[in-house]
């Protein structure tokens, strides 16, 4: 038998599932880049919503990026991010979703980033994520490496199917 969803995460209902897509990143200290990426959330019954991500290059193949963390309902309207990053980056997030006619905006700010002493020199991040039928709109920006806070990601997913 299916878990019903926690109330604290009702808000989020639209998110769960998986989507693949596509995205571009740029930033200052790299050449721009193309990836497919594959997102999944599901949850078991509790007040928050796994997150699973990982992504290839576009131009060869090869593994890219992933994360993995949990989407946490903190009130109405509230939720917060909890992240891990195997580059050595761990993310906490809170920020705001909002239903729209036809799915949702999420948007995150950090309010902390940490790092391992060999991880790369993060200093924020913010995500927003807006859901429109079975497409997902996502853009990504840090300040990291000595670089301002800038845009970064920017990517379009479809649903593939839906899940608990």
């Amino acid at each position: 038998m299916e878990p019903a969803l926690h109330p604290d995460v009702e808000a989020l209902a639209r998110l769960l599932g998986r989507w693949s897509g596509e995205g571009e990143g740029h930033y200052p200290t790299i050449e721009p880049f193309a990836y497919r990426e594959e997102i999944s959330f599901g949850h078991v019954g509790k007040p928050f919503l796994a997150y699973r991500q990982a992504t290839v290059r576009v131009d060869t193949g090869m593994p890219a990026h992933a994360e993995m963390g949990y989407l946490r309902g903190t009130g109405p309207g509230r939720v917060e991010l909890v992240m891990a990053h195997p580059t050595g980056v761990a993310e906490v997030a809170e920020g705001t979703v909002d239903a729209t006619p036809d799915g949702l905006t999420l948007r995150l700010r950090s309010t902390s980033v940490t790092g391992t002493p060999t991880a790369k020199d993060v200093r924020s991040i913010e995500r927003s994520l807006t859901v429109e039928g079975d497409t997902l709109h996502y853009d990504l920006s840090m300040a990291a490496v000595g670089q301002p806070h800038q845009h970064h990601l920017h990517a379009e997913l479809h649903r593939l199917d839906e899940a608990s």
